[in-house]
């Protein structure tokens, strides 16, 4: 049953464009049906050749990215997406199904992991998830603003900004981060993270890699971390300062 395209209008009233990338022909055609069914725009291609061409003349909200293609991968397509500073959610499908092929893809700068076979549902649902976190929200009251040295991030928005304006995030990194924000000074475990992020299949390691990627964003020496720091058999906890 197709849901209301509402639940992912954009506010200036379009839907969100997700390009679907993956060799195997029927299933390109099952997912363009079933997620423009369901009120999104979806275009597809068959490689990563084919993918790159349409991202010359779309900026798509979300991909759908296969990793076992001829060619060049999913995995090197993901990396190379993210070298070249696009930021959109990035949600692997592929037969392998062990939690360290999935940590690979998480290093390689995917935000989810769906392996095959799948229910179109299941797709759905996460790509929802990743869209409504990159909808902006108004800024709750008693959220307040978190500031990290130069930078400052809004837990109500999931927005990170310094002196030179926003700074991007991926959907993986934007989701920690608010986590970690909304109790500031407390040590999460990795559990509890995992759980948050909807990674507790995948366990310790996904929040291990995510939290390494975070650091990279807030830290100015991701190293040496003034704010996001390991609290050696417990977790993580971020102290927000001025330093």
């Amino acid at each position: 049953m197709a849901h209301n395209s509402h639940d992912f209008t954009h506010e200036e009233g379009t839907a969100p464009h997700v390009i679907v990338v993956d060799d195997d022909a029927r299933l390109r055609r099952l997912l363009q049906r079933y997620l423009a069914q369901n009120g999104l725009r979806v275009s597809v291609a068959a490689n990563a050749t084919e993918a790159r061409r349409a991202l010359e003349g779309i900026q798509p909200d979300a991909m759908v990215l296969d990793v076992t293609m001829p060619g060049e991968d999913g995995l090197q397509l993901t990396r190379a997406l993210r070298d070249a500073g696009q930021e959109f959610p990035i949600l692997l499908l592929t037969a392998r199904g062990e939690p360290e092929d999935r940590i690979t893809g998480l290093e390689a700068g995917a935000d989810d992991y769906l392996g095959k076979p799948f229910e179109p549902r299941e797709l759905l649902l996460r790509l929802k998830a990743h869209l409504r976190r990159l909808a902006p929200a108004p800024a709750a009251d008693n959220l307040r603003i978190i500031r990290l040295g130069d930078k400052e991030f809004d837990p109500g928005r999931a927005l990170l900004s310094g002196p030179s304006g926003n700074i991007h995030l991926t959907g993986g990194e934007a989701a920690l981060l608010a986590v970690l924000a909304r109790r500031p000074n407390e040590v999460f475990s990795r559990d509890e993270i995992a759980a948050a992020l909807d990674m507790a299949e995948i366990g310790e390691r996904a929040v291990d890699v995510q939290v390494t990627r975070l650091r990279r964003r807030i830290e100015p020496d991701p190293r040496e971390p003034r704010f996001l720091h390991t609290i050696r058999g417990r977790g993580y906890v971020l102290k927000p300062g001025v330093q």
